[in-house]
């Protein structure tokens, strides 16, 4: 049992940081049946959670361990925002490319995860149908349970550093979101939602020139497609179609060329992306089920405990709301799981919460092993003890830091995190 306490870190006990997340998804839930509840016990909770953080924030020792993860955190965070830039001008795009008339006609794929639950739900329990149906947890709870995680390294909850385990969160997020992005854009699929683009986008109805020539000539003749296997070249003629409204965006002109802009929808490239949102197409696989399962993979590892078996309960339902509600198709949120699963396991070289002083105190009983056998021979008691402090203090993190460097350097940590985490959890209040 002690070595394998010395082989993970072991979260201090009695902090309940796993009682209070699932408490805020509890309390939050309480907008929809208990309306007035949920008004007097949600910012009675945020206060607490806030004051709480401050304080231990006030009295947190490990700052010299946060400083060498600091650099990591920013380099994730800018990494983060642009796969967002990237998804967001690739989402835009496979919405428009095509035109609105192939989202009229296009009929949505067939989905045997849909037709099992439209089957269960005539099975089971009108109490258990409706639970399933029932908005619980959605991106929002995911990102504060996050944030909770990451700042209960205050509490002794999990190991330091929280800017390594946010990192580590933050880059594998990122990752995820251009692979993502890659699969997507690689083949474009229709909505399960045909009435999307339709009401979201005002993009042209005709199809984008390159899928004039390439795609539209080739839809649904078999002999053309049988000719076009032959000759492996594009050799229709396509339809005559108005010419591609180009605005001024200035140096970012180019865009409009995959962005396929109307006139009337906004004065700058930004406030076109800002109308992007998920897209009108089926974008494999679901961004909502990423964060849900590296989430429950961060607290898995880091916290652990009864609330993890919690926590997947409930990625698993918020991946049959996923495809109940038809915002995605299941084989979006398989992926999406094992994916996340697999990016997770792969960046552990950031962050881990296992406990590396007993490797380093190792590496260096090894790299003394010559000096302490012949002062042993030399009977030098003085030489051995000073050897032997050698390897305990290597185990050790070393503290480099001033106190006012330390002030300096927390200050500016909590002020930009908490920057991000108002923004993100600002920005995802609608789910």
């Amino acid at each position: 049992m002690a070595a394998d306490r010395s082989k993970r870190f072991v979260p201090v006990p009695g902090l309940g940081t796993g009682t209070v997340a699932i408490a805020y998804v509890c309390v939050d839930y309480l907008q929809h049946v208990r309306p007035t509840w949920h008004d007097r016990l949600m910012p009675a909770l945020w206060a607490v959670l806030v004051l709480a953080t401050v304080f231990r924030l006030i009295f947190y020792r490990h700052w010299a361990k946060e400083l060498p993860a600091a650099l990591p955190f920013l380099g994730s965070v800018v990494f983060l925002l642009l796969a967002f830039l990237f998804e967001a001008l690739s989402v835009r795009f496979v919405t428009a490319v095509l035109g609105l008339d192939w989202h009229r006609s296009a009929d949505p794929l067939p989905d045997t995860g849909q037709w099992l639950l439209l089957a269960l739900n005539e099975m089971l329990p009108e109490a258990l149908v409706t639970l399933l149906r029932a908005h619980i947890i959605t991106l929002h709870h995911y990102l504060v349970i996050f944030v909770m995680l990451g700042f209960s390294v205050t509490f002794g909850s999990i190991k330091a550093p929280g800017l390594g385990f946010a990192a580590r969160y933050i880059f594998t997020m990122a990752v995820g979101r251009l692979l993502r992005t890659f699969t997507f854009i690689a083949t474009i699929l229709p909505s399960p939602r045909p009435w999307c683009a339709l009401v979201r986008y005002r993009i042209p109805n005709y199809p984008h020139p390159w899928a004039q020539k390439y795609y539209e000539p080739y839809t649904s003749d078999s002999d053309a497609i049988s000719r076009l296997l032959q000759l492996d070249s594009a050799y229709a003629e396509g339809k005559e179609y108005p010419v591609e409204f180009v605005p001024d965006w200035g140096k970012m002109s180019f865009l409009a060329n995959m962005l396929r802009p109307n006139i009337g929808e906004g004065s700058t490239w930004y406030q076109l992306l800002k109308r992007a949102s998920g897209g009108c197409n089926d974008l494999m696989y679901s961004g909502h089920m990423l964060v849900a399962v590296l989430t429950a993979m961060a607290w898995t590892e880091a916290y652990g405990g009864w609330t993890s078996a919690i926590l997947w309960v409930f990625v698993l339902h918020s991946a049959q709301r996923e495809i109940r509600e038809r915002h995605h198709y299941s084989v979006d949120c398989i992926v999406a799981i094992y994916v996340g699963i697999l990016l997770w396991r792969a960046t552990g070289f950031i962050w881990s919460a296992k406990d590396t002083s007993k490797a380093r105190r190792a590496a260096k009983f090894d790299e003394v092993r010559t000096r302490l056998t012949q002062s042993a021979k030399d009977s030098d008691i003085d030489q051995i003890r000073k050897i032997l402090e050698e390897v305990e203090t290597a185990g050790q993190d070393k503290e480099t830091l001033s106190k006012k460097a330390v002030i300096l350097f927390g200050s500016c940590v909590v002020l930009f995190t908490f920057t991000c985490v108002v923004l993100a959890l600002t920005l995802t209040t609608d789910g």
